[in-house]
């Protein structure tokens, strides 16, 4: 399949990620957790499936580092996003969270030596723009004096884009020379081992859970990170990071509208959200358009 159509569906799985998350009652951590051990299982079936947990024992020691420690990025990137959910807006957390293709435009240069054109600089400064007027109405609340909780919600979140981007670099460094099973089962399995070690140290519990709290943990493992994250992962062996990046800045628009619409949430966006998402929606569609000019195979 090519890395065009894998994009299209990942920008679908992920966007199931905050309206599902929201309708969650479980500590953030134990939601990132509970997604990742559901992954797990199936990432396991691939490998053997796939023959592909060969590769495992190959593994170079530097390389099994940068695997680990983009794992613990994203562990951390889970954790922040979802705790930043309980504080601010799904849309308001979702556009902070996604302006990650700033910050590995910059890490693509300084660690990958791949740089991005000038039209697709301007894009993302277009699109992160509008994620500033989207996240304006908070900044308004807490100047009236409605207290910190939005605004350090929003501050989760902005850490969530630090350490998500960090994740992704490291993910097109290592998806040059590893294949995508291996490479996610080293990933998610040290995030996976962080998130349970966190929830240990902050008395979160895991297990026993209710049905339904499974069943979301379930939809977010097959969605979200499944057809999300591993779509992104494929995808970076393909193409430049802050290309799949790009196409991440989808998210906000899906999981705006399903948040809208699904019973449980019902979060109608405001005019932040309308007018900021026009531009993010605008600067998108500048920047993809300067990445097709980039020899990506197909």
């Amino acid at each position: 399949m090519s890395p065009t159509a894998v994009l299209a569906l990942a920008i679908f799985g992920i966007s199931m990620a905050g309206p599902l998350t929201r309708l969650s009652g479980a500590p953030a951590i134990t939601v990132a957790a509970g997604r990742l051990g559901f992954s797990l299982i199936v990432v396991a079936i691939a490998l053997v499936v796939t023959g592909s947990w060969r590769q495992l024992a190959r593994l170079r020691r530097q390389d099994l580092g940068v695997a680990v420690g983009a794992g613990a990025m994203l562990a951390i990137h889970f954790w922040a996003w979802n705790a930043s959910l309980n504080l601010t807006t799904v849309s308001a957390s979702v556009v902070l969270v996604d302006m990650q293709p700033a910050i590995v435009g910059l890490l693509s240069i300084l660690w990958l030596h791949e740089r991005p054109t000038r039209r697709q600089w301007s894009g993302i400064a277009i699109a992160m723009a509008g994620a500033v007027v989207v996240v304006l109405p908070d900044l308004l609340r807490e100047g009236a004096g409605h207290g910190g909780r939005a605004l350090f919600g929003d501050g989760l979140a902005f850490l969530g884009a630090i350490a998500g981007a960090t994740y992704f670099v490291a993910g097109r460094k290592l998806r040059a020379t590893l294949d995508l099973w291996p490479y996610v089962a080293v990933v998610y399995s040290a995030c996976f081992l962080v998130l349970v070690g966190a929830a240990h140290a902050t008395h979160a519990t895991l297990l026993p859970q209710p049905p339904r709290e499974l069943a979301i943990f379930a939809a977010l493992a097959l969605g979200p990170m499944l057809l999300g994250h591993t779509g992104f992962n494929y995808a970076l062996r393909y193409v430049p990071a802050y290309v799949v990046n790009l196409a991440l800045l989808g998210e906000p628009v899906g999981a705006t509208i399903l948040a809208a619409v699904i019973p449980g949430i019902r979060e109608l966006p405001n005019w932040g959200t309308v007018v900021g998402g026009a531009l993010i929606i605008y600067g998108i569609a500048r920047a993809t358009r300067a990445a097709r000019d980039v020899a990506v195979p197909d």
